[in-house]
């Protein structure tokens, strides 16, 4: 009942025995439908009303620019599920040469080498993408490439190919601008974007951004004064409530600090009568103390096995995690 959201994302972390935890997080649906991050410092019980009947997903919460920094063999792992699934849903839009590549880079990794007949089974019960039928045969041509890869090599090559895509690691956030245009917002390492479709028409550095902040449903962007001499001083843009908007501005607050900061920020003393603002931060290693930890060898190299099983949803599984949902419920 008094748990916060640390305490059930450490658990999950622990039974997957997963060192680089920080790239991930837990979300799930709020009660006014938004997808949102479970806070790490907050109660569970503050955050969700009937925990009970609450999907928490676990995802990959902070994309880096190079995924070459991911150490772990399980990380990467961890992040190809993430792009197989994106992939899946449409969320990763691409070209048909990216897509077919990314295909058969998984399929490398989940059946090995290439053989037609079962190629041909496997996409024929395995959907990868949503206009799937008319790339079978260049997702076979592709996957003919990569004989004697195994499944890490395909992984780190996926990767690759995905940090490529215009829209790796963005996750649009609907919103209109001061004329009443449709566009996304988004977060990224390098700071705030704005959308129209697909297209970047505008990035906020995080150089040049002064303040983030928001007022019931407006989120604002701050800039510099040498930058606002260009510009507006205070960028303006409306998103569908003031839920929304928050928690937006709390993924910005959390991708900054993840990626700028040189180590976790630390809390501020609570006032004694009242306070003015939220008093949310970012909890855990950044990205840089990560790094360091992992050229300094402490990072802790856990083991990881594969095994191919014949499965609807997924062909590979960790072994330390035959069952991820009934162990923890046991230990809870």
């Amino acid at each position: 009942q008094k748990s916060c959201g640390k305490g059930l994302f450490n658990l999950t972390c622990s039974h997957l025995n997963l060192a680089e935890k920080e790239y991930f997080g837990l979300e799930f649906r709020s009660q006014a439908g938004h997808h949102v991050w479970l806070e790490p410092l907050k109660p569970i019980t503050k955050q969700v009303k009937n925990p009970k009947e609450v999907l928490f997903k676990f995802m990959v919460k902070f994309f880096p620019v190079d995924p070459g920094h991911l150490r772990e063999e399980l990380t990467r792992y961890l992040f190809t599920l993430q792009i197989k699934k994106d992939l899946a849903g449409g969320r990763l839009p691409c070209s048909d040469k990216s897509a077919a590549l990314l295909v058969s880079h998984l399929l490398q990794a989940e059946l090995g080498d290439f053989h037609e007949e079962r190629d041909q089974r496997h996409l024929a019960s395995h959907k990868y993408l949503p206009n799937q039928d008319h790339l079978d045969n260049r997702i076979m041509r592709y996957h003919r490439r990569h004989g004697g890869k195994t499944p890490a090599e395909s992984d780190a090559q996926l990767l690759d190919v995905a940090r490529k895509l215009d829209m790796y690691g963005i996750r649009p956030h609907p919103a209109s601008d001061g004329e009443g245009t449709q566009i996304n917002l988004a977060v990224t390492h390098m700071g705030v974007l704005v959308l129209r479709g697909n297209t970047k028409i505008n990035t906020f550095n995080w150089a040049k951004i002064r303040k983030l902040s928001f007022k019931r449903k407006h989120f604002l962007i701050k800039l510099h004064a040498n930058i606002a001499a260009l510009c507006k001083d205070t960028l303006e843009f409306a998103m569908a409530s003031r839920d929304a908007c928050k928690a937006f501005w709390k993924t910005c607050v959390e991708y900054h600090a993840f990626f700028r900061l040189s180590e976790e920020p630390k809390s501020k003393p609570k006032a004694l009568l009242c306070s003015k603002g939220s008093s949310f931060r970012y909890s855990g290693r950044t990205q840089r103390q990560l790094l360091e930890h992992g050229r300094k060898g402490q990072l802790r190299s856990l083991p990881f096995e594969r095994k191919r099983r014949t499965s609807r949803y997924d062909e590979r599984q960790c072994r330390s995690s035959p069952d991820l949902l009934m162990d923890v419920s046991k230990q809870v």
